[in-house]
Formats: structure tokens, C-alpha cells, sequence
């Protein structure tokens, strides 16, 4: 074993080549069949043909009276034509009979047009008293009538493989008579979460203790990306506990937080190399620096920095790549993308990526000046964030940089 604890880095790996790893070790996971109510937020396994057409009748898109719309030339207001309704028909029922010359059937919207009729005129240019209906105003053939697949043609693709699904989608599904869909497997996640000093969420800070935080943060990043939490861990900085957690961890991913670095605790490194493949330790990026990456038992391992901005922004960088990756969604993150002048200078160095926090001030960027990686609260305070390239030295006031907003 390569224990590289006490010893520093010697090397880190550059975003773009961990990210590069990420990808290379991470794809979709297999289909699975959900019933339709329980589809909604999933990603389409495949592209979905409609085996009906919608409507499958011709309907009437107006409440009015069905009828054959050259009988109607000639009628307005001086002139009103007369016809005799011989019925009515509502949604979700059909016409028992046939519209004959001089003939019209009271029809309310949806409901299927009357055999014989071509035409609904509407009910504002139509008075009735005694069976006899009187038109002011003609109609053309199939005015106000929705002709049958106008929605969705039979054999029409209707949504494509892919699709994260949205409310719309699934009402486009039942229409079609969708009981079931196929989906992608969620990627189920297991958070190790390691630290002596580590109370759980919901407990108050005392003595020398503080509350984690990394685990709700993670848990809600990880549901946005497609995933699911399958265990929550909380683990003292003891190596036996953690191998045992990590061998037997749930789910398709793993991602342990805290015990990363190179101290006397941090187990985490020399377990996975131990018990698998260590891929990547130390990354050239600010904060973040002591991120990893691995493979044990099949399945990937990310080692997550304990404090919570540095664990945010590696959760961004490439936790988040893997399990959109598995969930098949898109690999860009799901921010909204603003472009806006810096207020002031941002420092970096060649050879290392920077995730700058920033809050917009007067539609400029405005870096948050506590850029500590233990300070949560810098990043509720910014309303985004900005990625110094490692190409870069750095950004100059009033340059035009982009800008990912957290909302």
C-alpha cells in the first residue's frame, strides 16, 4: 500500500483529466418499468411511438350545432337559416342517428361530431326555441372541428429517449393510453459520512463538536441529479468501521465525506487503493484539493473534502458528472447560465481551477470576500458561481465572465 498520509501531494490531477476518468468509468444505468404515476422527474429509457391516434374521432371544438356547412351559405343576420335539432350530443357520448338535410344536433365541445355533419357553428351565432335552431352566420367544412390524430398521429413519435419527464409529458402518455413507461434506473447513492467531531443534522453544537451539514446538502444534490439516497452512514475516524461501511455500503455509488486528505485520519484513501483501485487523489482545483476518486467492487467511490464548500464544489465538479452520467441525463450542470462584468479582480494561478463564489451587485459579480472552504454560508450568500480556468492567472475587473446561478 501506497500510504501517502503525512506526506502531502506530490501531484494533482488536473479537473479536466479527473473528469475525463469520471466519464470513462461511468455510463447509463440499465431500463426499468415504473407505472406512469411514478414516472414523473425519471429519464426516458426510449423513444416513445404512439400506437393511437388523438382524438380518434373527429370532435367538435366548440359548444354549438353540428351540421353540413353548405347548408349554412347564404345565413346572417338578415337572412337566418332554419334546422331542425334532432338531438344533442355531449362528451363522452355518441350521436345515435345520422344529420340529414335541413338537420343539426346541439353539440358541446369534445363531444364526437355527429355522422352526416361536417361542420359546427358556434352557439353565439344561433338562437333555438321550439326544436328549431336559427342561424346568423355560415360556416366551411370542418370549421371548429378537431379532425381525428390532430394531437398525435398513430405511429408519431411522441417523446424521445432521453427525455427527463415533466408534468406535460406524463398527461401526453396517459393520452395515448401509456399504463407504464420505461425509465432508467435511478443510481442509488451511499453516504459515508466520516469525522470524530461530526454530530448528526438536527443535533445542537456543543464543546468541541459541530453538525454535519454535508449529508443534506448532498442528499438534495444528488435527488436533483437523478439519483436516490440508499443509506445515510455517520462514522467515527476509525479504519475498520470504515471498510466494514464502505464493503457493505447499498447502491450503485458511494461518495465518503471527510478522511480524504493526507492526515493521520484519513483512512479513506489507502482503503480504497487497498480494497480496489485508487484513480485519482488530489485535484488541481480551489477549494477541493483533497478529492479522489475510485472503484471498488464495481461500483465508483468518490472521497469528498469534510468541509462543505470544498465538498460542494467537488460534489459539482464530479459527483454530480457520474450520477447524471448513470441517470442519463445531461452531462452539463442544471444551472441557469448569466453573463455579467466582474466588480473586482479574481486571483488564481496557472495550473489550477478556481470555483469563485459571487453575488450579483447592480448586474455585476461581485466575489464574496469569506472564500474560506469551511464556510457554508458563503455560498448561501452568492447567488452563483464563477470557473477560473487553469489556463488562467486569473480574472480582471470589468471582464464579462459567466456566471452559474445556484437558483
Amino acid at each position: 500500500m501506497n500510504d501517502v498520509r503525512m506526506r502531502g501531494f506530490k501531484a494533482r490531477t488536473e479537473v479536466s483529466r479527473f473528469q475525463a476518468v469520471v466519464r470513462e468509468r461511468t455510463r447509463r444505468l440499465e431500463a426499468e418499468t415504473v407505472a406512469l404515476e411514478q414516472a414523473g422527474g425519471r429519464v426516458l429509457a426510449d423513444a416513445v411511438l404512439s400506437a393511437v391516434d388523438v382524438p380518434a374521432f373527429p370532435r367538435s371544438a366548440m359548444d354549438g350545432y353540428a351540421l353540413l356547412a353548405e347548408e349554412t351559405y347564404g345565413a346572417d343576420t338578415y337572412n337566418p337559416l332554419a334546422f331542425n335539432v334532432i338531438g344533442e350530443v355531449t362528451p363522452g357520448r355518441r350521436f345515435e342517428g345520422r344529420v340529414g338535410p335541413g338537420q343539426t344536433v346541439r353539440i358541446m365541445t369534445g363531444a364526437p361530431l355527429p355522422d352526416g355533419a361536417d361542420a359546427v357553428l358556434m352557439a353565439e351565432y344561433t338562437a333555438e326555441h321550439d326544436g328549431v335552431m336559427t342561424a346568423t352566420a355560415s360556416v366551411t367544412p370542418a370549421k371548429h372541428v378537431g379532425r381525428i390524430g390532430e394531437d398525435i398521429r398513430a405511429g408519431a413519435p411522441v417523446l424521445p429517449a432521453g427525455r427527463r419527464l415533466r408534468p406535460q409529458d406524463l398527461g401526453v402518455l396517459a393520452s395515448i393510453g401509456q399504463a407504464t413507461v420505461k425509465v432508467v434506473r435511478r443510481p442509488a447513492v451511499s453516504l459515508l459520512i466520516t469525522g470524530n467531531e461530526l454530530l448528526k443534522p438536527g443535533e445542537a453544537p456543543r464543546g468541541a463538536m459541530i453538525v454535519d451539514s454535508n449529508s443534506l446538502m448532498l442528499r438534495e444534490l444528488a435527488i436533483r441529479d437523478g439519483g436516490r439516497v440508499a443509506e445515510v452512514r455517520h462514522l467515527r475516524d476509525e479504519r475498520l468501521l470504515l471498510r466494514e461501511a464502505l464493503l457493505h455500503a447499498p447502491g450503485d455509488l458511494v461518495a465518503i465525506t471527510g478522511g480524504s486528505s493526507v492526515g493521520v485520519e484519513d483512512h479513506a484513501p489507502t482503503l480504497v487503493a487497498e480494497e480496489g483501485e485508487l484513480l485519482v487523489h488530489g485535484v488541481a482545483m480551489r477549494p477541493s484539493a483533497p478529492t479522489g476518486f475510485g472503484w471498488v467492487r464495481g461500483r465508483p467511490v468518490f472521497l469528498l473534502p469534510g468541509n462543505p464548500v470544498s465538498c460542494l464544489a467537488a460534489y459539482e465538479f464530479f459527483v454530480g458528472l457520474a450520477l447524471r452520467r448513470m441517470a442519463g441525463l445531461a452531462e452539463s450542470w442544471p444551472y441557469r447560465l448569466a453573463r455579467v462584468p466582474l466588480r473586482e479582480r479574481i486571483a488564481s494561478q496557472i495550473g489550477r481551477v478556481d470555483y469563485a463564489r459571487v453575488r450579483l451587485v447592480e448586474g455585476q459579480a461581485s466575489l464574496i470576500s469569506t472564500s474560506g472552504a469551511s464556510i457554508l454560508s458563503s455560498t448561501t450568500a452568492a447567488d452563483g458561481f464563477v470557473v477560473v480556468d487553469q489556463d488562467s492567472e486569473g480574472m480582471p475587473a470589468g471582464q464579462t465572465v459567466d456566471v452559474w446561478l445556484y437558483d
